[in-house]
């Protein structure tokens, strides 16, 4: 059983096509869609050729609505529009900016763009400018930027200025501290040396001294022992 069918558009259908139109649909979307709002039907000669005068009328306001959207295309090149939300300490949003709210802003200001035709392409939702897409044709878009504000004053680079003078402090205090090991490190070698020399001095000349004073000693108790068989 084939998936798609065959169907006469009595209708204009945005994104289909225009009254008059046979266009192939999927059979799911005919049946729950195009033939219960009475939109399209079954094609036939007879039919096609009475909706003639409905399809001339379509064409033309299809015309003008391309001359409509090539106006406004030009129009919104450069425009900008301002946001304000409510956010917390750190500009975050409590709610993201949608394509209602632009279109909503864009509307107010005389553009009229439909929320289908803004294009986000990011997540809106923290004090920022943005670039927003607007597809108003295949062939028609534009730029807009949307500037998101905060409803309240915000100070968002109060913590820089304290964190950076915390930086440059620690590393005043770093540098004398170095400083300060290194001159210990040298000093300590400066006091081991002379002790080392010290230590030596009396193992060459103390050591040799007492051990002479020590062997003295002996030779007068051999003096004695001669005297004794005298």
């Amino acid at each position: 059983m084939p998936r798609t069918q065959k169907l006469l558009l009595v209708e204009n259908v945005e994104s289909l096509g225009i009254v008059g139109d046979i266009v192939s649909v999927r059979n799911g979307y005919a049946r729950n869609f195009l033939l219960p709002r009475a939109l399209a039907t079954k094609p036939s000669d007879e039919l096609i050729q009475q909706l003639q005068g409905k399809r001339a009328e379509a064409q033309k306001m299809l015309a003008e609505q391309r001359r409509t959207r090539e106006g406004l295309s030009q129009k919104l090149q450069g425009v900008e529009i301002k946001l304000v939300r409510s956010c917390n300490d750190q500009g975050i949003l409590y709610a993201a900016i949608t394509q209602q709210d632009v279109s909503n802003e864009l509307n107010a200001g005389g553009y009229a763009v439909k929320p289908r035709d803004v294009r986000i392409n990011q997540v809106m939702k923290r004090i920022d400018t943005y670039e927003v897409h607007i597809k108003l044709d295949s062939d028609l878009d534009a730029s807009v930027k949307v500037h998101v504000q905060a409803d309240r004053k915000l100070d968002l680079h109060r913590d820089e200025p304290a964190a950076a003078s915390a930086a440059a402090a620690g590393a005043e205090n770093a540098a004398p501290a170095e400083g300060e090991a290194k001159g210990e490190k040298k000093s300590k070698k400066g006091d081991a040396a002379p002790e080392a020399k010290a230590e030596k001095g009396e193992g060459k000349f103390g050591g040799k001294a007492e051990k002479k004073a020590e062997a003295k000693p002996e030779k007068a108790d051999k003096g004695e022992k001669k005297s004794k068989k005298a």
